[in-house]
């Protein structure tokens, strides 16, 4: 069958930038997933998405006009409903027939053709049929309409459109934005196909201001790309016109000189290539004074508020110069730049006068205003929590640091949500943290609290990093658990993907200052240090939280490559430590290669099963009781390798602690051909019991093994 190549564009207004990217690559893909399921493109069609501010397209290889008939099998009901007694087709059995397009004008011939086989408990009758394929007209309008109901819009809107036929009118259409023509080629053949109230044909509207001819009109599915740059002056790719503005950002960049770049945002470049069609970057400049202001101010006013791509020096440093990525292409683009100038200046200069009124307040005048400020309305205001991170921060500060970290801990944890309070983090409440610490530094404090201050909500997001002094991680510590226990404390949990307080994120950075700073302090430690300061504000206990922070590290971990077996096997345990878990996994992972390890991770299940049913077993063996030579020896075997492998443990040696243990399989094997655990006689029974026990403590120090068990 002969194949030509299809394009689909549907035109409309301005698409919401912060989702086109997503809504282009849902419409070419659902598109292109329904006709490969009609037959009408093979599985391996290439396809390629469009998308500009003001159009979604889609070009797929290899599309069929009509599709080839599809033999299919088609279950009908069981014979005891489809046939009476006789054999004969039941009214039920021809009505269902008739639906399917079958000839029942000869009853018995029909049913003779049928087919016959189990189906679960009872038999059934099945039909053969030739099923037509579509056309590409029938089909292309259900992948279409397909495609239009699965875009991931953020938000529809409603708009009328004036009714195409002899009683004029109006009809109300929902879409993401107003749409005004649908193109729909297959070659240079027009399908039409109707969607949004509009018949497709075969013109599209280019840039704005700029297209060469209105309207671009496309001789071609294969001519799509290449005649809306040429006629329309639009790139329609999304990929390439975010290639094209990283190529003339670094080129206005070099022209420049003296080692600028701009800066790297990857969700500002994406968010500007889909405000343009044809990108144009322009170099501006701001008054030098400006840059007395807090280069993160700056910066966040210039991509937030304004798009632009600030420079940065080779010492990361902000400059005066900042490039504009324009939609148009004048002749003289001076009035662009001059435009943007005075555009930027304002803002610049509201940044400045926030941060000197700022300035005419010390963070410690502040504290007093916390208490007016609500955190939740079961958990008081951000004054009472800022008494609680207080304390928290003091209690981790004294058992890592003494004295002296406690009392920094506790006076930066005093200031730290200061800032909250501040012009320039209620105009930009990004800063916060990072204003606190400019003010800081102001206010004459030590820079090793300042830091903190400003560093105390790191990690901020996955590969963030921890903040720089002990201090701070203390304060991020105290911060980061005070909200967790209080959440979990008034049954504010995370549920689905509803986390309003971020408590996820959270978790992974205790989580990750925990690990990477090999803190002494155990998990369940910390959680008993902050719950007590919350006195009877919280009502839940920690054993749900605990249980989420475990479950948040064992996911964590598989991210990171470790298997199911060897992540459940450690966290089975629930290692209160943990600075210790990834020793724990490499250990499990060295023992999980040792040709001993599946027979004594399954005697570890057995032992396991055998000691859960004696209930309370107390792990101590009388060497007199011991009667048969296999409990003897399994016995004489662990006085001789179980104080060894304890040793190894406690030196951190855990590869080598359960590698010693690998002795053990063949004198466990004997105990179970053997012995039998539950003798009749009491003493014997508890002796083995107690036997077992001790070797099960010392098996599974490190790890449950006997989840390595297949």
């Amino acid at each position: 069958m002969t194949t030509h190549n299809l394009l689909v564009e549907l035109f409309v207004e301005e698409l919401p930038p912060k989702a086109l990217n997503k809504l282009g690559a849902a419409f070419s893909g659902v598109l292109a997933e329904q006709l490969q399921s009609q037959g009408l493109a093979a599985a391996d069609a290439v396809v390629t998405a469009f998308a500009s501010p003001r159009r979604l397209a889609a070009h797929v290889t290899g599309v069929l006009a009509q599709a080839p008939d599809k033999a299919v099998q088609q279950k009908l009901m069981p014979v005891a409903v489809g046939l009476d007694a006789a054999g004969n087709a039941t009214p039920a059995l021809l009505k269902k027939l008739q639906a399917l397009g079958a000839d029942v004008s000869h009853p018995a011939a029909t049913v003779a053709a049928l087919k016959r086989a189990p189906d679960g408990k009872a038999e059934a009758l099945f039909y053969d049929n030739v099923v037509q394929g579509a056309s590409l007209q029938v089909g292309l309008q259900k992948a279409l309409e397909e495609a239009l109901a699965k875009l991931p819009i953020p938000k529809v809107m409603q708009y009328q459109l004036e009714t195409d036929c002899e009683l004029p009118g109006w009809s109300s259409v929902n879409f993401v934005r107003p749409a005004h023509s649908l193109i729909a080629l297959h070659a240079s053949a027009v399908v039409p196909v109707k969607a949004l109230g509009l018949t497709a044909g075969n013109s599209t509207q280019g840039h704005r201001f700029e297209a060469k001819v209105s309207p671009v009109v496309l001789a071609h599915a294969d001519q799509y790309a290449e005649t809306l740059q040429s006629d329309g002056s639009v790139i329609a790719s999304f990929a390439e016109r975010r290639g094209e503005i990283v190529r003339q950002l670094q080129a206005a960049a070099a022209r420049v000189g003296g080692g600028v770049k701009p800066i790297e945002d990857d969700a500002l470049l994406d968010e500007v290539t889909a405000l343009v069609e044809r990108p144009n970057v322009l170099t501006c400049q701001f008054e030098k004074e400006f840059l007395d202001v807090p280069q993160e101010c700056l910066i966040l006013t210039m991509k937030a508020n304004q798009k632009y791509f600030p420079l940065i020096d080779a010492s990361g440093k902000l400059t005066n110069r900042f490039l504009v990525v324009s939609n148009i292409t004048p002749d003289d683009a001076s009035f662009v730049i001059g435009g943007n100038e005075r555009v930027v200046r304002p803002r610049l200069a509201d940044a400045k006068f926030f941060f000197d009124q700022d300035r005419k307040k010390t963070l410690e005048s502040r504290v007093e205003g916390l208490s007016k400020v609500v955190y939740h309305n079961k958990l008081g205001t951000q004054g009472e929590r800022m008494a609680r991170v207080c304390a928290i921060a003091k209690a981790i500060g004294q058992k890592v640091g003494g004295d002296a970290l406690a009392a920094q801990a506790e006076q930066a944890a005093r200031l730290a949500k200061t800032d909250l309070l501040t012009d320039m983090v209620g105009e930009f409440p990004e800063l916060q943290g990072i204003m606190g610490g400019y003010y800081a530094r102001h206010d004459g404090l030590s820079s090793e609290v300042a830091d903190a201050i400003e560093d105390h909500y790191k990690p901020r997001f996955a590969g963030d990093d921890l903040p720089r002094n002990q201090i701070g991680w203390v304060v991020a510590l105290a911060d980061k658990l005070e909200t967790l226990v209080g959440m979990f404390g008034i049954g504010n949990v995370p549920t689905g993907d509803k986390d309003p307080f971020a408590l996820r994120r959270h978790a992974l950075g205790v989580i990750r200052m925990l690990i990477e700073k090999d803190a002494a302090l155990g998990l369940p430690e910390l959680l008993a240090l902050a719950a007590p300061v919350f006195g009877d504000k919280i009502t839940g206990g920690p054993e749900a939280l605990m249980e989420f922070f475990y479950d948040r590290l064992s996911g964590s971990l598989r991210e990171q490559g470790f298997s199911a077996q060897e992540v459940d096997a450690v966290m089975a345990l629930r290692p209160a430590r943990l600075g210790q878990v990834h020793q724990f996994l490499s250990a499990v992972r060295a023992f999980a290669a040792l040709p001993e390890s599946p027979a004594l991770a399954a005697a570890n299940k057995r032992i396991g099963n055998i000691l859960k049913k004696a209930g309370e077993v107390d792990a101590h063996v009388n060497p007199a009781l011991l009667a048969e030579d296999a409990e003897k020896g399994l016995y004489a075997v662990m006085q001789r390798l179980l104080p060894e492998s304890e040793a190894q443990f406690k030196a951190g040696d855990y590869t080598a602690s359960l590698q010693t243990l690998a002795a053990l399989r063949a004198p466990v094997d004997a105990f179970f051909d053997d012995v039998m655990v539950n003798a009749d006689e009491m003493d014997l029974r508890l002796n083995r019991q107690g036997l077992l026990k001790s070797l099960h403590v010392a098996m599974n120090r490190v790890a449950d093994l006997s989840r390595l068990a297949t």
